[in-house]
């Protein structure tokens, strides 16, 4: 009898937990450091709970998100300014971030499975693509997977395979944007812009289109935003005038609405500006 209330209160408890940690997940922080120092612990707990409960969207979006953004804030920006002193070490770092970007991916995918079963494999298929829908609650853990996804790419330029999934990461992160076009503030519109600007044969007018939606549906308040415009578009046009206004204002933005985005978005920019004469 024990036994048999035992296998009935675990999944109980379990959906509780999960419950309680994706809600942490989305609690309000603007101390970087706080972030970084509780994230690792937090990602770990998470994580090992979804294992349980692997088609529980909600945790999944967190543990998903916590990833892909523990290793662009603390992992790929920290390759990134070491690699003028310690390229060996910048290198190792990119390689840990492109490994914590597959971690994020896959729990994000697994969930899209659980909660679609045939997903992953009619996303993988061009001629199954286009009959993919995505349901309002898929939509979080969708921009997360496709993230992630771009993130992984990015990191992967030496291994092809990897790289070939661009196209499906972009189908991806536009099922989601058809569904939710203002998700997150406009963070799905900016994905959609960054993906725009850097996919082979991409326009860079509608690459701009998707960044000025974003800045629409952000009310202005995202510093990420103007980050990825100055990255996505400024720079490989080679405008560096447009590059530090767009860096600038992301700054301006970070000191006026003080969260962890725009804080890690703060970072970036800083860094940005420091490296401006040897980018330009």
């Amino acid at each position: 009898m024990l036994t048999a209330s035992g296998c009935v209160v675990r999944p109980y408890l379990v959906d509780e937990a999960a419950t309680a940690l994706s809600t942490q997940a989305q609690s309000p922080e603007d101390d970087l450091v706080l972030a970084r120092e509780a994230s690792a612990f937090y990602l770990k707990i998470s994580e090992s709970v979804l294992r349980e409960v692997p088609g529980n969207l909600p945790l999944a979006t967190a543990v998903a998100g916590g990833f892909t953004q523990y290793a662009y804030a603390f992992v790929a920006l920290e390759a990134d300014k070491r690699e003028l002193q310690d390229a060996a070490s910048a290198q190792q770092l990119r390689e840990r971030a492109a490994r914590l970007y597959a971690r994020a991916h896959r729990h994000a995918m697994a969930a899209l499975e659980a909660s679609s079963p045939g997903f992953t494999q009619s996303l993988a298929r061009s001629d199954l693509r286009q009959s993919l829908r995505l349901t309002s609650a898929q939509v979080p853990v969708a921009y997360w997977a496709a993230a992630s996804w771009g993130g992984w790419i990015a990191l992967s330029k030496d291994n092809p395979d990897i790289v070939a999934d661009l196209p499906v990461a972009i189908h991806l992160a536009r099922l989601a944007w058809l569904k939710q076009p203002d998700f997150a503030q406009g963070a799905l519109a900016s994905l959609m812009g960054s993906f725009e600007a850097s996919r082979p044969g991409g326009s860079v007018a509608q690459a701009a289109i998707y960044f000025d939606q974003a800045v629409t549906a952000s009310a202005g308040q995202s510093a990420g935003v103007y980050v990825a415009q100055a990255e996505s578009l400024a720079l490989p046009l080679g405008d560096r005038a447009q590059f530090e206004a767009l860096l600038q204002r992301a700054l301006q933005v970070a000191a006026l609405e003080r969260n962890l985005q725009n804080d890690i978005m703060r970072e970036r920019a800083l860094w940005l500006l420091g490296m401006v004469d040897d980018l330009f």
